[in-house]
């Protein structure tokens, strides 16, 4: 099983030079990094976790910049998003930031998608909440558009882009590996078959009972089960939490590590190296 992992990187944490630096070193399979461009002081939205919101939500680095610092002073780690709140971007400018950073990463970046949790942040990129979900999917369709070999056009409900000229182009054909979190259902299940290459659930719970269901749904699509990925993300671990995962055919698992300084954060690698 590969072991990566995630963290709120903030400009009160560890640089992404030197995490990524020591991850490598220490034999960790990749780095996952969240999103939010802002917390509205004035959010009204309830924390999903429950309680305050955390402190470094509000401090986030943008993930694509300190993805890109990690891949410059690493060869083998595997980077991505976790999540990248796609609904919230101009998919033409975003397209061109993961072909980048693909590209000169040597393919290794795996785009995590979702849709978000909070209203007024989603609200002042003009998005709206009702039709969030759609939404993202068009700008994922439109970047795959512009990641095709050849000019392809994107007409859609939201968003459009004509045939273009957009390299450079991510390793893949249709793009970096993209996993879709959300909570277990039919309806996100569907989705993931429809258009990502697999799911990426938060903490990992009650993958007994929504695996199968999943799979279902993924053939049931038409794709191929070999295909499927499913990657357990922000756990925090125990030896029989990972032997479990390990049961259920899981191959990579996301760990939290604390958004904290050098030192804590080194520390808990060093408690996580039992893993690996």
């Amino acid at each position: 099983m590969r072991i990566a992992t995630t963290i709120f990187l903030t400009d009160e944490t560890i640089t992404p030079v030197r995490l990524a630096r020591q991850l490598e070193q220490r034999g960790f399979a990749g780095l996952y990094l969240p999103e939010h461009t802002h917390i509205p002081a004035g959010r009204e939205t309830p924390y999903p976790a429950g309680g305050d919101l955390p402190r470094e939500y509000g401090r986030t680095l943008d993930p694509f910049v300190a993805l890109g610092q990690a891949a410059a002073v690493t060869e083998r780690l595997a980077l991505g998003t976790g999540i990248t709140l796609i609904a919230q971007h101009d998919p033409i400018d975003l397209a061109k930031q993961i072909a980048t950073l693909d590209h000169l990463s040597g393919g290794r970046f795996t785009l995590g998608v979702g849709y978000g949790w909070n209203v007024e942040e989603a609200a002042d990129h003009g998005v709206e909440w009702s039709t969030r979900r759609r939404l993202g999917d068009e700008h994922l369709a439109l970047m795959r558009a512009l990641w095709a070999d050849e000019p392809a056009a994107y007409e859609g409900e939201f968003t459009s882009v004509r045939a273009s000229h957009a390299h450079p182009k991510p390793h893949r054909e249709r793009g970096p590996r993209t996993l879709l979190g959300g909570a277990a259902g039919p309806r996100l299940f569907d989705r993931i078959a429809r258009t990502a290459d697999g799911w990426l659930p938060i903490g990992g719970r009650g993958l007994t009972e929504s695996l199968p269901r999943l799979r279902t749904a993924w053939e049931a699509a038409g794709r191929d089960p070999k295909d499927l990925h499913v990657v357990p993300y922000a756990v925090n671990p125990t030896p029989g939490k990972l032997a479990h995962y390990a049961d259920l055919g899981i191959e990579e698992v996301v760990l939290q590590l604390p958004p904290t300084q050098e030192p804590e954060v080194l520390r808990t690698l060093d408690a996580y190296a039992a893993y690996l």
